[in-house]
């Protein structure tokens, strides 16, 4: 290597680790609000124009592949087994992507089993062709946000499950809310979208999507071609699955008078529609639903959608939704609460022999994540029951791991460092300090109720930035403050 070509290589480290990561921030999204105007204002062509800048803007390119080698997915490759990493990969990644010539390769097709034990495939792309879906994605997702369902929230900017449920709570929990539920669940949404309604209804370029949609996978050395869906592993995929729902909503509440009390909340392809009565749902509603999904390639998947009655108690999104007398309650569902149990048994049991602060480290991973998801619902009981369970196995591992000392030297050794009923340990630390590991109890986290989103909010739109800055930053209602629009501005514009 020549000195000259050292020095180039060593320009381009610097010149990726130099990038004001914040002013391509603000110039992507300066773009982005100006197309969710144009959608706004039904001025597609001008949609058009501002989507072939955005995805020729170099700060959208490094915002792509910052993106792409930052993700869980980062040190996953595809068919070509290339991945990008270092500054010097990164900035020469940022300059090689563009249009013309542009080719996607064949996606690497996986199986990951799901709950039922059934597989599901999983199509990874090529890192390039990962940064190129999601270049492209700065460009759609104003669009998709702008012409969304306002009770839609799966892979939405700022909206979660704890909204959906919150969604579903104000449908079902008055007096007189509608008692009928039905249970919708698409059959292999992913995997059944048609192409020819995609390319015909998706606002963006239509010779990089068909290349997408056309590019098909590799498995077990063989190419096989794609001729429906779209690839679940694909950054823009989620985009585009929630750009052919939406509109679903609308058909529901056309097909009904307003005092029919039809309430429509959906999450991914997950959905529920409350009614009246049985028939309303079965006679009325049901063949709205699958003629909106039959125009799209898609059907209902006939062992998952139901029509219960909200006494009797459904399912949707990890909880449990039934009415006691005219009250609403929402738990955990046991069906969750068990697989917690079951994750958290083989985890100690796996690392029976292990150093206990890995141990904890990974306990505590899985509570406080599982603790999170259900902070916002009625889960006291539940955490209680998994901290009780959580106390009982790591009881029997040290046991196991001490057969030898009594039940008061288990005690005092793991139980009296932190506390009294909770498990942990002291460990030295390479400066000759001491350091505390605890397990974390799901019921030290408590409860606290989500603030459900307004259902009109839009990121991409100037008069809610500083509704979307007071969710990021004030998390409980009660310390968001009585800041108006204008002094949002003023405050960051200082």
């Amino acid at each position: 290597m020549t000195a000259e070509t050292a020095g180039a290589l060593k320009d381009d480290a610097d010149k990726w680790s130099s990038v004001d990561w914040k002013q391509a921030q603000r110039e992507v999204r300066r773009l982005q609000v100006r197309i969710a105007k144009a959608v706004k204002e039904n001025r597609w062509n001008k949609v058009r124009s501002l989507q072939y800048l955005l995805t020729h803007s170099f700060y959208a390119k490094l915002l792509a592949v910052k993106r792409v080698t930052s993700n869980k997915g980062k040190k996953t490759p595809g068919v070509d087994g290339v991945l990008w990493q270092g500054a010097r990969a990164k900035w020469r990644a940022a300059n090689s992507l563009r249009r013309r010539g542009y080719r996607p390769q064949p996606l690497r097709r996986i199986y990951i089993k799901k709950k039922n034990g059934k597989l599901r495939p999983l199509s990874i792309p090529t890192m390039y062709d990962r940064a190129q879906q999601a270049l492209y994605k700065l460009g759609l997702a104003p669009v998709a946000e702008t012409t969304a369902d306002r009770n839609s929230y799966g892979f939405r900017e700022g909206r979660s499950c704890a909204d959906a449920v919150a969604s579903a709570f104000n449908a079902l929990s008055k007096p007189n809310s509608a008692p009928w539920v039905l249970e919708g669940d698409i059959k292999g949404c992913f995997d059944n979208i048609s192409f020819k309604w995609v390319l015909e209804n998706i606002p963006m370029d239509k010779v990089v999507l068909q290349k997408w949609l056309r590019a098909g996978y590799m498995e077990n050395g063989t190419h096989y071609p794609s001729r429906k869906g779209v690839p679940q592993g694909g950054i823009i995929s989620p985009t585009i699955s929630n750009m052919v729902l939406d509109g679903l909503e609308e058909a529901v509440h056309r097909a009904v008078p307003r005092r029919r009390r039809i309430n429509f909340v959906r999450y991914a392809d997950d959905f529920i529609i409350t009614g009246k009565s049985k028939t309303i749902l079965e006679d009325v509603i049901r063949p709205v639903v699958e003629n909106f999904l039959a125009e799209r390639g898609l059907e209902l998947s006939a062992e998952k959608t139901m029509i219960t009655h909200i006494k009797d108690g459904f399912t949707f999104l990890g909880q449990t939704f039934r009415k006691h007398g005219r009250v609403l309650h929402i738990t955990p569902s046991t069906k969750g609460v068990h697989a917690l149990m079951q994750k958290v048994g083989t985890l100690i049991r796996k690392h029976v022999s292990a150093p206990m602060p890995v141990l904890i480290k990974k306990l505590n991973a899985t509570l406080r994540g599982w603790a999170n998801y259900h902070r916002h619902v009625v889960a006291s009981e539940a955490f209680s029951r998994i901290d009780t369970y959580v106390y009982e196995q790591l009881w029997r591992m040290i046991r196991k791991r001490h057969r030898s000392k009594s039940a008061q030297w288990l005690t005092k050794h793991y139980w009296s460092a932190a506390g009294r009923n909770t498990f942990a340990v002291l460990t030295k630390t390479a400066k000759n300090g001491v350091k505390l590991y605890r397990v974390l109890r799901t019921s030290a986290i408590g409860i606290r109720r989500h603030v459900k989103i307004k259902a009109d909010a839009n990121p991409y739109l100037p008069k809610y930035a500083w509704y979307f800055w007071r969710r990021r930053h004030y998390k409980a209602s009660k310390l968001l403050p009585a800041m108006s629009a204008r002094e949002y501005r003023a405050m960051v514009s200082a």
